[in-house]
């Protein structure tokens, strides 16, 4: 029971990505594919998507900064690559935030769009502030028990 106290830390690490609804339940989903071969699945796939993430989120900037007119459907081509891929591992903040901004770019209102990309941006750090440190206790004490809904 020595890890006792981490197990309560990662439970409540766990807790506040859903209370702070930073994942959503997509994200239970892939802790229920986690079994005896592959105990860290969940971590692998946001691993992926947070690199991946990335960079589509350095191709939105390199987009939004590059002088003249906006090339809308380059840039709705990446919001919707990064909208799939945030709802499919249940980045719900990022998701929702990829939806607004693609409201903005429809609207070719240039000024809501990079203001919504920065407020993408803080989400995504914030995701990625609070998954890592969470994956990272995680593989300490080994496998918990998951896929249980949170509270």
């Amino acid at each position: 029971m020595e890890n006792s106290p981490m197990r309560q830390q990662i439970a409540s690490m766990r807790q506040s990505l859903f209370d702070e609804e930073i994942l959503d339940n997509h994200y239970l989903q892939l802790e229920q594919l986690e079994d005896r071969d592959n105990p860290n699945f969940a971590e692998e796939v946001m691993t992926l998507y947070c690199r991946d993430s990335t960079k589509i989120i350095a191709s939105l900037h390199q987009i939004l900064e590059k002088p003249g007119p906006m090339d809308v459907n380059k840039l709705d081509k990446f919001l919707h690559q990064l909208k799939g891929s945030s709802a499919s591992v249940g980045a719900n903040k990022i998701r929702n935030e990829v939806n607004l901004m693609r409201e903005y770019v429809k609207e070719e209102n240039i000024e809501k769009t990079k203001s919504a990309f920065q407020e993408l941006q803080i989400q995504h750090d914030i995701l990625r502030a609070k998954i890592e440190p969470y994956f990272q206790l995680l593989r300490q004490v080994g496998p918990i028990e998951t896929a249980q809904r949170p509270k």
